[in-house]
């Protein structure tokens, strides 16, 4: 990691600043080296910021010790990746709002796994949806595919652990820093995928999980793969929140059906009334990219 893209680490750590107040100093400043050099009335009058963000801002770029910060990662072996750098995945280069700094843990190499598919569904699953799951997990995975998900409780802890035991690959995408995994009932989940697969977030390893960080967080479970399968839904979920992400972005989108009767077959259904394809068995999923030329 050079100086700038220490500097834009540096940044992302800072309070007062998201994504779009990067994006500004960045259009201003694309070396971040005037940053340091701006007091917080020129950070106000420069980057539009708002004079309790611009102190907060100013604060963390003067008191936050990036030596020590680094020294940390590396104590915790998380490795932190700019936009800027190689092993930044370029498939995320692609989504509106790509992450500036994404964090890792594990297998940095699977980033760049083209063969890659989301897996997504209730936390409470049926017996049915697990019988499902496993029926679509298991011959995808011998067909060499790497399963994303996101670390929640229910369809997303099967789908990882069966990719495991069927000798796949997988990525966690968590919706907080690493310092605070969630659940916490998943800890150890978390640590076996660092250990062998890849964790992976965008958020430094401090911060803690809230609400609104899930559904964004969603956009990269879809964003890294070419499809999105979602077994078992609520209507209104974080699921179908992936789902929909998957469509903006311009990719496949899996359901698989249920009963009409049963609460978790509804979101899956409707996906499937809007142009979702429905799928019985893996091979629906396998069949549909047969002639992709895969580079891994």
């Amino acid at each position: 990691m050079n100086a700038f893209h220490e500097r834009l680490l540096h940044l992302h750590h800072c309070r007062g600043v998201g994504w779009k107040t990067i994006r500004k100093i960045l259009s201003v400043d694309a070396t971040l080296e005037k940053l340091y050099q701006l007091s917080e009335k020129e950070l106000i009058s420069h980057y539009s910021l708002q004079k309790k963000y611009a102190a907060l801002l100013y604060q963390d770029l003067h008191f936050i010790s990036m030596p020590q910060l680094l020294q940390e990662y590396k104590e915790k072996q998380i490795i932190p990746i700019t936009i800027f750098e190689n092993e930044y995945p370029p498939i995320l280069k692609q989504l509106f709002d790509p992450p500036w700094v994404v964090y890792c843990k594990g297998n940095i190499a699977l980033l760049h796994y083209s063969k890659a598919l989301a897996v997504v569904g209730t936390r409470e699953p049926t017996k049915g949806g697990r019988y499902s799951l496993e029926k679509i997990i298991r011959p995808v995975v011998e067909e060499g595919w790497l399963i994303v998900s996101g670390l929640a409780k229910g369809i997303d802890t099967i789908a990882h652990r069966l990719t495991m035991d069927n000798g796949g690959k997988t990525i966690a995408i968590l919706g907080s820093g690493f310092d605070y995994i969630y659940p916490s009932s998943n800890y150890h989940l978390a640590n076996e995928i660092a250990r062998d697969h890849l964790l992976l977030s965008e958020y430094p390893a401090k911060t803690k999980p809230n609400k609104w960080q899930f559904p964004e967080r969603n956009r990269l479970i879809s964003g890294l793969s070419k499809g999105t399968v979602v077994v078992e839904a609520k209507e209104r979920s974080g699921a179908l929140i992936t789902a929909d992400q998957a469509l903006e972005q311009g990719k496949d989108v899996f359901a698989v059906p249920g009963p009409i009767y049963e609460q978790m077959s509804l979101g899956p259904n409707r996906l499937i009334q809007q142009g979702a394809k429905l799928i019985v068995e893996a091979k629906d999923i396998i069949e549909e990219y047969e002639n992709e030329n895969w580079e891994n």
